[in-house]
């Protein structure tokens, strides 16, 4: 077999990182490192740059408002929405949350997602009433689009699939997806944690109703994501949270509204994540999502390669899953792997990886996850193989 290309940090940003000096962090599908640019911009926010948004008329909180809004634009123009499409949450779970509770169901109390799904597209849904029909895998561990279009019936109001698996890695056809979805009258929701850090997202491109994306994966701090919806479909929906900043008028008797975006956001917002949000959109869109995406793909290449000559380990997923490979030694309990491994200074995640229904499929309990980011290079390979071989040695 012809040796692996080794990848020398092609992206030459590993020194923009404070967070990982000579460690060997494989965990970016949990949580992104953030690059120094982001930390400069959160500390400039909470320090000399702080004040309210949306309510004050001295000078320094209407500046800070321009900014909370800029950073809204900024993320809607990374997926191809618009600013008044996009709405600021916690995060991509209570983003999914939010259309749970709040898209009306017309009589149609149903949802198809996949086998491959994070709890987070599964327990929301389970809260807020839906039946559930779960689409089957290939055998290589993709959403199997053929058997979605067969079990879609009338009675399914959302569709709710990952756009990149958050274990295998495996790419969904979104366009298809979405085509498929509207077929039968249904709405079209993306998971799209992973895909956003891993390669370019448009959203009119696909053609999907909703798309939810954190910011701690996309190199952004923790506490904030987003949800983009179609204006129309926003336009309809009641609030889900009430409270100051979403209202129009309140009485005692009745109260009303603001539209999209703002009734979905009660109190005050995670205003210095929305900042750093920006200042991490802006990172990635200065090294471009379509380098990142090469560049991930190259070690993902790499590393099932290196691991594939080891010996006496499983790989799982396509091999050409974006950024993430999850693997397994024979004999070895992941969580086993993944302590050796760190007193090899290589993190990796092991478990069910929030994915216990995948873990069934795949007749684990659980595996490990090495996961690359923009920082990666052929050193994080190299390191995991060594470690990979302790292991082995140890439990030879």
């Amino acid at each position: 077999m012809n040796a692996p290309t080794r990848i020398n940090s092609a992206l030459n940003v590993r020194d923009q990182f404070p967070g990982i000096e000579s460690w060997h962090y494989l965990d970016s599908a949990a949580t992104a490192q953030k690059p120094q640019a982001v930390i400069d911009a959160i500390a400039r926010a909470y320090g000399p740059d702080y004040a309210t948004v949306h309510r004050g008329v001295y000078q320094r909180s209407s500046d800070m408002t321009g900014r909370y809004e800029a950073a809204r634009a900024a993320a809607a123009k990374l997926i191809g929405g618009k600013a008044d499409e996009l709405i600021f949450t916690r995060g991509a779970t209570e983003a999914i949350n939010l259309v749970a509770r709040s898209v009306p169901k017309d009589g149609r109390n149903r949802v198809l997602l996949s086998v491959l799904e994070h709890h987070s597209n599964i327990v929301p849904w389970q809260l807020a009433g839906y039946e559930m029909d779960a689409v089957p895998l290939t055998s290589d561990g993709r959403i199997d689009l053929d058997a979605a279009e067969r079990m879609l019936t009338e009675q399914h109001r959302i569709v709710a699939f990952a756009h990149v698996s958050n274990v295998l890695g495996s790419v969904l056809d979104a366009k298809r997806a979405a085509e498929i979805a509207h077929s039968k009258g249904a709405l079209l929701l993306l998971d799209g944690c992973q895909a956003v850090p891993r390669l370019p997202v448009d959203v009119a491109a696909i053609g999907c109703d909703f798309y939810a994306y954190s910011a701690h994966k996309l190199y952004g701090p923790t506490g904030i994501g987003c949800l983009w919806g179609r204006a129309e479909l926003l336009a309809h929906m009641p609030p889900w949270q009430g409270g100051g900043a979403m209202i129009e008028k309140v009485t005692f008797e009745e109260t009303t509204y603001l539209d999209p975006p703002a009734r979905f956001e009660a109190g005050t917002p995670h205003i210095v994540g929305a900042v750093g949000l920006h200042a991490a959109v802006n990172w990635v869109e200065h090294l471009s999502p379509d380098a990142i995406h090469a560049h991930e793909c190259a070690l993902v290449a790499e590393c099932r390669a290196a691991l594939r000559e080891i010996g006496g380990v499983t790989l799982y997923g396509p091999e050409d899953s974006a950024g993430i490979v999850s693997f397994n030694i024979d004999g070895v309990h992941p969580h086993d792997t993944a302590t050796i491994l760190d007193d090899c200074s290589v993190a990796v995640r092991a478990g069910h990886h929030c994915a216990q229904p995948l873990m069934r499929w795949l007749g684990v309990e659980a595996t490990a996850r090495a996961s690359f980011a923009a920082h990666s290079d052929s050193s994080d390979i190299e390191a995991l193989v060594r470690g990979i071989q302790q292991v082995k040695r140890i439990f030879g």
